[in-house]
């Protein structure tokens, strides 16, 4: 007979397999050997979900890149079109020219010809450009260019591991969420387009900590990922409503002084000794007007009508809020308390829906956030399919724009269609998610008993303040739908950790 002690540590171990939750999830399973996935298996030893999710992350970045080899190859330096009409652009060779790295300038020191004058990148991210700069061997400008982006794919193809790892970690007992990830064919072709896997990374790291308990750490790498982007920041309102809810005030202290902390010691020497170069990136985001991917550009070529760039920033900035207002009113007054993965996907959907702008590649800062929210695979690729077909319209659209009398791509009207299934797809998954937190007995998640797996200190926390009725205690076991099939890790391989 096993001791009380053996019966609850085994209790922590079992692995939720979503080939025995999700119908697509199981039909897709054929192709690793069925259920149990005889071809995790590699000789006598088997691989960790980890283990397999890291190599596939290797495998489908390294395909993302062989999509861009036509621009690799010759696309970028033979005009605009080519690289449009094959859908392999990337912001990374043309700005090794066009941001003074191909002359050795340095990053908000030394001064840019032309309007730019400085680089328009936070700082972590300007100083991830440099290193790659560093690394970048000599020789003729088009293969430096080209050598710049391998040496970029090649560090990114680094914070991808560490985004699918970080992710498969963060539930304990569902690691093959991870997956969700690693096979999102959004991902694969926007990773090597610009920079943002590295904030992408610094957050799915952060969410690792907080999942763990480690509230420091967590606020420590979400300064560090909102000095290479802007969005991360926007993590710290839902730990604001959920601590507030959950009374862990002194937790969310530590992570706003440690995110604070982290942020300022990375950007303050460049604030002092290059003030100018460092307001660049804000005072560009301030400025820039109407762009790419947005409903504001929707308005625009629909109507005719042109908005001053102050009124777009006014109306966004005002839409942020009240969204976010929204979503902190849910969090204080939903049956049971939201888990922090849905309330940090909601409100970074939030702020990408009402944004003046919506490049490709942002999509990558939804990806690891949805498998953590709504692990489901017909919703996420619902989801991925409408970005996808943003990915391929925005392309074809600039090779109708660059083509001239010959009219060659995607007209304005298609391109507009694109960008309307862009956000019918994101706005399709926040409705679930807001489901799932309305009807907590549909969150998959939460079916086989777990309060908040990502919560950290608030996983199993009680409610002290719940908005227009008495906090009680939390419910640790919701009524499933269906029961889970759930199987100990002892059985196929150890769990996530």
């Amino acid at each position: 007979m096993p001791s009380a002690e053996d019966t609850s540590v085994h209790q922590e171990r079992p692995v939720v397999r979503p080939t025995h939750q999700d119908e697509i999830a199981e039909a897709g399973s054929a192709l690793i050997g069925g259920r149990s996935g005889r071809w995790t298996r590699l000789g006598s030893t088997a691989l960790t979900p980890v283990g397999v999710i890291a190599l596939v992350a290797l495998g489908m970045f390294a395909l993302g890149m062989v999509q861009k080899l036509p621009c690799y190859n010759w696309a970028w330096f033979r005009g605009a079109g080519s690289q449009y009409t094959h859908a392999c652009y990337s912001d990374i060779p043309h700005l090794y020219v066009g941001r003074g790295f191909s002359e050795g300038l340095v990053p908000y020191f030394d001064r840019l010809p032309g309007d730019m004058q400085y680089l328009e990148y936070p700082v972590l991210t300007g100083a991830f450009m440099q290193i790659a700069s560093w690394l970048t061997p000599g020789g003729s400008i088009q293969h430096r260019e080209q050598m710049y982006w391998m040496v970029n794919a090649g560090m990114l193809m680094i914070c991808a591991v560490i985004i699918a790892v970080c992710v498969a970690r963060t539930h304990r007992r569902r690691p093959w969420d991870g997956l969700l990830i690693v096979l999102a064919p959004a991902f694969a072709l926007t990773a090597t387009i610009n920079w943002d896997l590295l904030a992408v990374a610094l957050t799915a790291a952060a969410m690792l900590m907080w999942s763990r308990g480690r509230v420091l750490a967590f606020g420590i790498l979400i300064g560090l990922a909102t000095a290479a982007k802007l969005y991360p920041v926007f993590l710290l309102g839902p730990i604001f409503v959920l601590c507030w809810r959950a009374g862990k005030w002194r937790e969310f202290a530590m992570a706003t002084l440690g995110a604070a902390g982290a942020w300022l010691v990375v950007n303050l020497p460049v604030m002092v000794f290059a003030p100018e170069g460092w307001k660049k990136f804000y005072t560009f985001s301030e400025e820039r007007g109407i762009d790419f991917g947005s409903f504001w550009l929707v308005i625009t070529q629909r109507t005719g009508k042109i908005f001053e760039v102050t009124t777009v920033n006014t109306v966004s900035t005002l839409l942020t809020i009240l969204l976010c207002g929204a979503i902190g009113v849910l969090t204080l007054t939903a049956p049971r308390r939201p888990r922090f993965a849905q309330l940090a996907f909601l409100v970074v959907a939030a702020f990408i829906l009402v944004n003046k702008v919506y490049s490709p590649q942002y999509v990558l800062w939804l990806i690891p956030l949805a498998a953590l929210a709504r692990p489901r695979w017909r919703d996420f690729l619902i989801w991925q399919t409408c970005e996808v077909m943003y990915f391929l319209g925005i392309w074809t659209y600039l090779a109708y724009t660059t083509s001239g009398d010959k009219h060659q791509g995607l007209p304005t009207e298609g391109y507009q269609l694109a960008i309307i299934l862009h956000l019918l797809g994101t706005l399709y998954l926040c409705a679930v998610v807001v489901r799932d937190i309305l009807m907590p007995e549909r969150d998959v998640v939460r079916r086989d008993g777990s309060d908040d797996p990502s919560g950290g200190v608030l996983d199993g926390a009680e409610d002290v303040f719940v908005l227009g009725r008495a906090a009680h205690p939390p419910r640790h076991a919701v009524p499933a739908v269906e029961g889970p099939r759930v199987e100990w890790g002892a059985a196929h391989g150890p769990a996530a950790d």
